[in-house]
């Protein structure tokens, strides 16, 4: 198993260098590509709805709408461009006979952000997205990624990484999505340096514990270090958060929306605290 494919889709919100920072970070040991997606509006989705202009001007209002849509992807090609070329990443469109380093590619697809992704994502191995401002545009295009991809999510926050992957920390609690988050994190686990499992029980009666899991990764070659985190439910985000930071860990691997969405969006959550708060990468699954 590895990773080949990470899908980072951009807007002109500036923060599409940080996201390929950490896009290459991850798929630096493993020589992967990096597939940079910008999604263009399509000319209807761009003319506002009125009855009270004319056609003549419905028609300028387009003509300006296309053209500046035109010249914002034009300008952020421009910057992918010499993002490449400062950092010596080669542009490619197809896999190379033989693969040797990180590589790009630039697609520009005509459509609205979050329903692109929803389907271009599935077939990358990993999708890299911003971290999301309060009820940002971002925040759809990383729900979309999440719940409707089935794919590895890697919220990138702000900061720049200095790695992705040598220290993982795993939030685990024995639920289906926990034990999801660590299948389709192995390539990343198989090559870390330093693991550690932040076990975090929500009752007495977990059907697999923390043993359970140490002896799964143990039959892949994997050797972990496990921790457990006491606290009340409604604090688990935060603490999984505040061990991993202590530990110096570069990324941290959960299951995402363990509950239904809608018990999420009401009632807050695991998933929805280390979205809102979280200050280093975040690997997530659903």
């Amino acid at each position: 198993m590895s990773i080949r494919t990470v899908l980072v889709p951009v807007r002109g919100d500036g923060k599409g260098e940080g996201v390929l920072d950490h896009a290459v970070a991850l798929a630096t040991p493993f020589s992967a590509h990096i597939d940079v997606l910008h999604c263009q509006s399509r000319a209807a989705d761009l003319l506002p709805y009125s009855t009270l202009i004319t056609a003549a001007m419905r028609q300028t209002i387009l003509d300006a709408a296309v053209t500046a849509s035109f010249d914002e992807a034009e300008r952020l090609q421009r910057l992918f461009s010499d993002y490449l070329a400062s950092r010596k990443i080669d542009l490619l469109d197809k896999p190379p006979a033989t693969a040797g380093r990180v590589s790009a590619a630039w697609r520009i697809v005509e459509g609205h952000q979050p329903s692109v992704v929803a389907v271009r994502g599935r077939l990358a191995d990993v999708i890299a997205v911003a971290q999301p401002d309060p009820s940002g545009p971002g925040a759809a295009t990383l729900e979309a990624a999440l719940l409707e991809t089935g794919r590895l999510v890697l919220m990138c926050p702000t900061t720049a990484p200095q790695s992705i992957g040598r220290h993982v920390t795993i939030g685990w609690n024995g639920s289906a999505e926990s034990a999801r988050a660590v299948a389709a994190g192995l390539p990343i686990l198989e090559v870390a340096e330093t693991i550690t499992v932040l076990a975090a029980p929500e009752d007495a009666h977990d059907e697999l514990s923390v043993e359970d899991l140490v002896r799964h990764l143990g039959w892949h070659g994997i050797s972990v270090d496990t921790r457990t985190i006491d606290v009340p439910g409604k604090k688990i985000g935060q603490a999984l958060l505040a061990e991993s930071k202590a530990l110096g860990a570069d990324v941290l691997l959960i299951g995402g929306y363990g509950h239904s969405r809608r018990r999420e969006l009401v009632m807050g959550g695991v998933t929805r605290h280390i979205i809102e708060h979280g200050d280093i990468p975040v690997l997530m699954v659903h």
